[in-house]
């Protein structure tokens, strides 16, 4: 008996129906040869050992949902578990695969699975369609535009991308017909998992305050969209890290799991900007979707983009290894209240807002700690449910004045910083509770406050909250001499290896 072929559409950064040409390309080649239609999500069983429960469940939200939007186009999602490599190609064999259908992705650990998927595709005679949707703009278009270099600043990349028509998106509502859909369409072995499955109990987690899914991120967006006054004022620096209800949009996790289109919001922000006075980038809200493209444009193009070594752009800066001052900070036990109530809020919630990352990762590096900004972008890539693999990246760069941004000598203050928004500690009370009945003069430095108000507010610093790491005012000091010893060398390195004239 011949089987049927089938068509596959293979989700990862796409994680929704609009603006999804690849899905659609699947649909109209599954409809036009009368073949099956199955777009699948494959999860690797290890993916728990790398990435927090908030961010796995607000993954496995956004597949019930994406599922749940395809059974009403009649077609499914196909959860595969296991490794790519090893699973898909047997699956290609045992569904007779004759079209895939995918994004492009710049992730390097996503990159080297696509080169065996394709090199398997190649010689089984199956045909692959790549679209780059996880973008504004396509990122390799802009290099090439650029001589083939990546633009190292962000005015030099909106110089790039000023004069491209950003083309509109498409929606997917036609329905599948049943003639494509499998005998396997009704089996649970192919479900989204639980969470429990994966040995996470979901009661013990802290309260989802923003669920996955395309339903969600549209949803979300529509209400910031509605603000039309307050798109066109925000300003980034304005903002505050420390409000105990985000001053942001908070649609980045819906972004970055592909759940939002980014092209979609960049539409719906120009229209909200048409015939308004408005900021301008970098501190608009374009401008932080600018920011996006202008670092996935530097990812694209940059061998070991997430690593300080083998990497074009990044200064080289002899980081010191400090396991326990590294713990220290993971998980918000610093002596700093500021920053120990950024990190848990980042453990507990699985976001934080950008100005508060800009500080906990200048204390981690430059400013405080001296530790790589490597470490730091492997805790982010644990907690943040906005994790990108290439604005992680750059951020930390930028922030430990590795690549980008090369003022190292201004340093956020771990005391000073939090006083301009929130002076009478409030976000600090909600997730540094032991400090909660501190008097507002010692809630940023409590261990200048008298034994007697310490033991009057319920908690000695020493015991009931730890004490201070470092000493903030002398060690960043020290680093900044630091730093500049690090830029000289780096500097006289480069000019021996120019050529001469």
């Amino acid at each position: 008996m011949t089987k049927v072929a089938s068509v596959i559409h293979w989700f990862r950064l796409d994680l929704r129906l609009h603006d999804n040409l690849a899905l659609r390309n699947a649909i109209n080649e599954a409809e036009n040869r009368k073949q099956i239609l199955r777009p699948i999500y494959v999860i690797d069983p290890d993916i728990k050992n790398r990435v927090g429960c908030n961010r796995l469940r607000f993954l496995f939200q956004s597949l019930k949902n994406l599922d749940t939007s395809l059974r009403k186009i009649n077609t499914r999602l196909y959860v595969i578990k296991g490794k790519a490599v090893e699973c898909l190609p047997k699956l290609f064999d045992e569904w007779h695969v004759k079209f895939l259908t995918l994004q492009v992705d710049i992730d390097a650990d996503l990159v080297k699975q696509d080169e065996v998927i394709e090199e398997f595709c190649e010689a089984n005679n199956i045909f692959v369609v790549k679209r780059m949707q996880h973008t504004v703009y396509d990122f390799n278009s802009v290099v090439k535009k650029n001589n083939g270099s990546i633009p190292l600043t962000y005015q030099k990349f909106l110089s790039l991308v000023s004069d491209v028509q950003v083309k509109d998106i498409i929606q997917i509502s036609k329905s599948v017909s049943d003639e494509c859909k499998g005998n396997d369409y009704d089996s649970q072995d192919y479900d989204v998992p639980s969470l429990e499955e994966f040995g996470i109990n979901e009661s013990e987690l802290s309260e989802c305050k923003y669920p996955g899914g395309e339903s969600e991120g549209l949803k979300r967006l529509d209400v910031y969209m509605a603000k039309k006054q307050w798109v066109c004022k925000f300003e980034k620096p304005k903002s505050s890290p420390n409000s105990i209800e985000p001053s942001t949009t908070v649609l980045s996790p819906y972004i970055s799991h592909g759940c939002l289109s980014a092209k979609l919001f960049y539409h719906k922000l120009k229209q909200v900007e048409s015939g308004s006075k408005h900021t301008l980038p970098p501190v608009s809200l374009m401008g932080q979707l600018m920011w996006r493209e202008f670092y996935y444009t530097a990812g694209s193009g940059t061998k070991n983009f997430d690593k300080m070594e083998g990497n074009s752009v990044c200064t080289q800066i002899p980081w010191k290894k400090n396991d326990a001052h590294l713990k220290a900070w993971a998980e918000g036990k610093t002596g700093y209240p500021f920053v120990d109530a950024i990190m848990r809020q980042l453990k507990q919630e699985g976001w934080i807002h950008h100005l508060a990352r800009h500080m906990v990762a200048c204390f981690l590096t430059r400013g405080d700690l001296w530790i790589s900004w490597e470490e730091g972008a492997k805790v982010f890539e644990d907690y943040l449910l906005d994790y990108d693999w290439s604005l992680n990246a750059g951020n930390w760069m930028w922030l430990s004045a590795s690549a980008f941004f090369y003022k190292y000598y201004r340093v956020y203050s771990p005391i000073a910083f939090g006083k301009k928004t929130d002076k009478d500690g409030l976000y600090i009370r909600k997730y540094v509770p032991e400090l909660k009945k501190y008097p507002s003069e010692f809630i940023y430095e409590p261990w200048k406050a008298p034994k007697g108000v310490q033991k009057t507010a319920g908690c000695v610093i020493g015991e009931g909250y730890p004490n201070r790491i470092v000493d903030h005012d002398k060690v960043h000091k020290e680093n900044i001499q630091k730093m500049n010893a690090a830029y000289k060398i780096n500097k006289e390195k480069k000019a021996m290896k120019r050529p001469r004239q």
